[in-house]
């Protein structure tokens, strides 16, 4: 049984909390089968040497988020963040296990909207394939939180996130103000089958791959904010 108790301090505390075996092996196995026989042609999905990429994943990917909403993810999220939640972004993003692809130490500080327009508190903008990104008020990304299932076993060697506990406690935290005197790097080992749950102001970065060995993982954003008049959540969806 989830100790939640345990879950909710680490979040709390950390930024961060694992839960193991929220997927079976045979959900697992299905979850990839249908992500490998869907069109891969459109803007949407990215792919090179070094990463295959697909943004909007549940509107790319037909049929698959009942199946990522299985009754444990579900009893989950609802146990440790109530019922206001929806999602609000999602990615799946594969990382070959030849790959020398690495992500620098950095926060998520954007959100995906519908359009770009000048809001108060709202910006810089950026432009993605079908969507917009924007970085919103502090108060939105200190209440949202991050959902990352794991689709391979991960560790350091295949791009496991490195997280800075506590940081998302830090505001608006500049790589170039890291004290690595004081800050203690944590590597997130995730079992297939596994989700770590975090917060968008977490520190975190990941490795090049060095074992061959692939790393899959469905990324879903969740917010319970609704955004000012003129522009909306890019992918806002019940769970």
């Amino acid at each position: 049984m989830v100790d939640l108790t345990n879950l909710q301090q680490d979040l709390i505390n950390n930024g961060f909390t694992i839960v193991d075996e929220v997927f079976t092996c045979n959900e697992v196995k299905v979850l990839i089968d249908i992500i490998d026989n869907t069109d891969q042609s459109g803007i949407v999905f990215r792919k090179t040497d070094d990463l295959f990429a697909i943004r909007r994943f549940f509107i790319e990917v037909p049929g698959i988020y009942s199946l990522v909403f299985n009754d444990r993810l579900r009893s989950v999220i609802k146990s440790l963040f109530g019922n206001d939640y929806f999602v609000v972004k999602s990615i799946y993003f594969d990382k070959p296990g030849k790959s020398n692809w690495f992500v620098a130490w950095h926060q998520d500080l954007t959100i995906s909207v519908d359009k770009k327009i000048d809001l108060p508190g709202y910006g810089p903008c950026t432009i993605k394939p079908n969507q917009y990104a924007v970085q919103p008020p502090i108060t939105i990304l200190e209440d949202n939180f991050t959902v990352r299932i794991h689709l391979d076993d991960t560790d350091e060697g295949n791009g496991a996130l490195k997280v800075i506990p506590g940081s998302h406690l830090k505001g608006i935290y500049r790589t170039e103000s890291i004290d690595w005197n004081t800050e203690v790097e944590n590597v997130c080992n995730v079992k297939a089958g596994g989700v770590m749950i975090m917060r968008p102001l977490l520190m975190h970065a990941s490795s090049r791959t060095t074992t061959n060995k692939k790393r899959r993982v469905v990324h879903i954003e969740f917010s319970r904010y609704s955004l000012p008049d003129g522009i909306n959540w890019a992918e806002k969806a019940s769970y």
